[in-house]
């Protein structure tokens, strides 16, 4: 999956991600690599409530698509 960050430096020091794509998804790290990092480890809990969030049954079908 490829997603597009929005990488923000903050007036107080560090950076702040966000990620368009996933409304609420956001972290920080003190450097540009570690809120990099802690983005990847938020977007994983992100979307592990999604899928615990989805209720299939047995004529549900998962499809994926490129855009």
């Amino acid at each position: 999956m490829k997603l597009k960050v929005v990488l923000e430096e903050s007036e107080d020091g560090g950076y702040t991600v966000t990620i368009p794509a996933l409304p609420g998804c956001i972290s920080e790290g003190e450097t540009r690599d570690e809120a990099l990092k802690n983005i990847l480890e938020a977007v994983e809990l992100y979307l592990e409530t999604v899928d615990d969030d989805k209720n299939f049954n047995e004529s549900t079908e998962s499809v994926e698509i490129t855009l």
